[in-house]
């Protein structure tokens, strides 16, 4: 089996794209065959050096390597030249005011044998005889398209639906040059979950801006291979070696499927609680450019959803942060601080601090003053985080240490006894 992946570099990686990479990826891999990276760069405006770029480094975070290529389109244009000559020479093609055109039967139709879809027919009498070069020579995509296959042995081609109605033709191309058409599998559209085409306005749209939002590659390959291919009816996680292991054509669906940010939100939520500590500690270091507590790691690790969510978790336990205004006025209300005070005496003397002994301390500042959890828990957590919510107070305190969070509870405190001496005498 050789596949390929043929993406046109006119922007970043999309998400379909990304789909039909790992597909190929997966089919090349299970086969033991080879996948060849081409780059269709015909369109010299747009094609630029770094948009192929961006392409090869999104396949990369992606980890989805290849084994020939990157080989440029565009560059090929002598060897495209060639065949067209060769096809107006056998009388397949002829010149139309300097352009070339393939002379397209008259009667019958060019069935595709989709592995996705079955037999779809193109009826001949619908299809005139369509330019194949301009007249300045340049080869236009489906030639390009149907001589690179035939050079590089293309088995199979495994793409996006939109690219169905390009087939016949790439087919007739290819007949003319006396080959045989790869096998073809069309892939379903994506879209969104409001049923419409899948655009910038349903989320991320490109997976530099995947990567960028703080997922996990191994997540997003998960998710991408369930856009529109399914093992059986309820198995959602798999291991890479696992999708190598089971993924077929056969099982991908002809229906459109739907890109869900919220889903791969979750389903990113569960690869990151599987990670080792050190391993996600790791990775959000690279990704902050500085050092993260293990210990920190560990308490934000079972809320997070995404990379980037550690921070607005846990950026307190790396260093202090600005209150929120708003947090603090639903909080720090009448009696607050008194609480407050009295945590801080019973933090100040809890052996050892650790979650245990500073959950033990803070449960007898509320027996003592029998109220509710909340009223003393929210205004530790407000003066050592600045927010209402936080991973779990007792390990977020024990985390900070003792020296710091009784630093931080002063400083609130002392905040709090101003706000109180500035409020003016209604007397």
């Amino acid at each position: 089996m050789r596949v390929r992946f043929a993406p046109s570099p006119t922007g970043a990686l999309h998400i379909g794209g990304a789909r039909t990479a790992l597909y190929n990826w997966l089919l090349a891999r299970h086969a033991g065959g080879s996948l060849v990276l081409r780059v269709e760069d015909t369109d010299r405006e747009r094609s630029t050096p770094e948009n192929v770029a961006q392409i090869v480094d999104a396949l990369g975070w992606l980890e989805l390597g290849w084994d020939e290529g990157p080989f440029s389109q565009a560059e090929r244009r002598p060897r495209h030249r060639e065949e067209i000559d060769r096809l107006l020479g056998e009388g397949h093609a002829y010149l139309d005011e300097g352009a070339v055109r393939l002379r397209v039967p008259d009667a019958g139709e060019t069935v595709v044998e989709d592995v996705i879809r079955g037999e779809v027919s193109f009826p001949h009498e619908a299809i005139d005889d369509f330019v194949i070069a301009r007249s300045d020579g340049s080869p236009l995509y489906n030639l390009a398209v149907a001589v690179d296959d035939r050079d590089m042995g293309i088995t199979h081609v495994v793409r996006g639906a939109d690219h169905l109605s390009n087939t016949p033709r790439q087919i007739l191309i290819l007949r003319a040059l006396g080959a045989e058409p790869p096998v073809y599998a069309h892939l379903p559209l994506l879209h969104g979950p409001d049923g419409k085409k899948l655009s910038k306005r349903h989320g991320a749209a490109s997976v530099q801006e995947l990567r960028e939002a703080g997922y996990l590659p191994e997540a997003v390959r998960n998710y991408i291979a369930l856009l529109g291919w399914g093992y059986d009816e309820s198995t959602e996680f798999f291991t890479t070696p696992e999708l190598v292991e089971r993924f077929s054509l056969e099982r991908v669906s002809k229906s459109p499927a739907v890109f869900d940010e919220k889903k791969l939100r979750w389903m990113n939520g569960h690869y990151l609680r599987q990670l080792d500590a050190g391993d996600l500690q790791q990775r959000l270091e690279r990704r902050l450019d500085r050092p993260v507590p293990e210990a920190a790691v560990r308490i934000a690790q079972e809320k997070m959803q995404t990379l980037d969510d550690f921070w607005s978790l846990a950026a307190f336990l790396v260093e202090p942060q600005p209150d929120d205004p708003a947090a603090w006025d639903k909080v720090m209300t009448a009696g607050a601080p008194e609480r407050l005070r009295r945590a801080r005496e019973a933090l100040a003397s809890a052996e050892p601090f650790d979650a245990d002994a500073v959950e033990q301390a803070l449960r007898r500042v509320v027996d003592d003053l029998g109220v509710k959890p909340r009223d003393v828990y929210q205004p530790v957590r407000v003066a050592i985080s600045g927010r209402t919510v936080s991973p779990g107070i007792f390990e977020s305190v024990a985390v900070l240490g003792r020296d710091e969070t009784l630093a931080r509870i002063d400083r609130a405190l002392e905040r709090a006894e101003i706000s109180t001496s500035a409020e003016p005498d209604m007397g």
